[in-house]
């Protein structure tokens, strides 16, 4: 199947659907977690809802969304949607930009313009990109997914479907965080040869679900009895932002839907805590991501239903492990850049990838957490021209 245009039109009654919900919302009672250490917190959360309901205005966040070119296509029957964005220079290459969970692909929104048209934002055209920015397979207008074994890994072998044979590229860049992160290396490790390079802003091992304990980030591992006192608080700190998630949406990722498939502001509340704990909200989380932007990502999760299999990512990475395609080394034979972030709260994972990537860039960034590409996203611009300026 062909690409299709696409233009994002939710029909007024799912609209008034939401509304009614949002005004008949019951929050529960919340104390003693003013630092969220109980889950999110309700002051937080009950000014975004109100927001939400007297404020937000979706057909003007639509309208911002269909300023881009969107297209829909079928790959191994399980539907794409992805914006086209053309690169303004003398030799713009592709570059497929994935993102992860609880991101959609409108986490990428900020990059879009400095990477396709770098003249226009005070840089040099000839580092201009044609943009394939995706909603992951069961994301967003990637719906509805129907088939099961749907992983990050097996997404490398659709991007590189829809790269090569639909889009007609011979040759193309990759990157991504997150999820996307992953199947942005696995790009890099099967298909190296159709690549420019990889650029990474989420290091982490292919393995990281290759074991028994497949809902326990830490594969069961307690904290190394080596480790100093603040090593020790650090590695539970990491798998305390982690842990919960991971837990349910491997084992009960369709237990979870029910409730948040069902309540918008359940649903705001589960994808609010992600970004509060990975993200770089040393100044508040509405000084991290913009409220719109925060209401926009919920309601692209519910207007498309998406919640459920977007939650079953996750386990269908634990149902389906990895399995490399050779045993050369590095394993991601493609060059590759990394984006590193000390305010992500989701770093720990890293741990068991050295080695794995043919390193050609590694940076570190002060600023910026998980969510790079809209908390910081002049950092993995600058650092996406700086990998590929000598990789054209």
């Amino acid at each position: 199947m062909m690409p299709e245009r696409f233009i994002v039109d939710i029909p007024e009654a799912r609209l008034t659907d939401l509304r009614e919900r949002l005004a008949r919302t019951r929050l529960p009672h919340d104390f003693a977690n003013d630092d969220w250490s109980y889950g999110t917190n309700l002051k937080e959360l009950a000014h975004l809802v109100d927001h939400w309901r007297d404020r937000y205005d979706w057909r003007a966040q639509e309208a911002a969304i269909n300023r881009f070119d969107h297209y829909r296509t079928e790959v191994d029957g399980i539907p794409i949607h992805f914006i086209r964005a053309a690169g303004r220079g003398p030799r713009p290459i592709p570059l497929i930009l994935s993102h992860g969970w609880p991101w959609t692909f409108w986490d990428m929104h900020k990059v879009i313009g400095p990477l396709t048209d770098p003249a226009a934002y005070g840089g040099d055209a000839a580092d201009a990109f044609e943009l394939i920015v995706p909603s992951m397979p069961g994301f967003g207008f990637s719906t509805p997914l129907t088939k099961t074994g749907v992983n990050c890994w097996t997404t490398a072998d659709i991007w590189h479907t829809l790269m090569t044979k639909r889009l007609g590229f011979s040759r193309y860049a990759a990157a991504g965080g997150d999820w996307g992160a992953l199947t942005t290396a696995q790009l890099g490790h099967k298909y190296a040869a159709s690549l420019y390079g990889v650029h990474l802003a989420t290091v982490a091992p292919f393995t990281l679900f290759n074991h028994e304990r497949p809902w326990d980030i830490t594969a069961g591992h307690l904290a190394p009895p080596e480790y100093s006192e603040a090593e020790r608080a650090a590695y539970l700190n990491w798998q305390a932002r982690v842990a919960s998630h991971v837990c349910v949406q491997v084992l009960d990722p369709q237990t979870l839907a029910y409730g948040l498939h069902d309540s918008p502001v359940g649903l705001l509340a589960w994808l609010l805590e992600r970004r509060h704990s990975w993200g770089d909200v040393r100044r508040g989380l509405e000084n991290a991501f913009d409220r719109d932007f925060l209401i926009t990502t919920a309601m692209i999760y519910w207007l498309t239903d998406s919640f459920v299999t977007s939650a079953r990512f996750y386990a269908e990475a634990a149902r389906h492990p990895w399995m490399p395609s050779h045993d050369r080394m590095p394993l991601v034979e493609a060059a590759t850049g990394i984006s590193r972030f000390v305010h992500d709260g989701t770093s720990g994972v890293a741990a068991g990838s050295d080695g794995l990537f043919n390193v050609v860039q590694d940076r570190t960034h002060m600023t910026g957490g998980h969510f790079a590409h809209v908390e910081a996203p002049e950092a993995i611009v600058d650092d996406l021209r700086s990998l590929f300026r000598p990789l054209r």
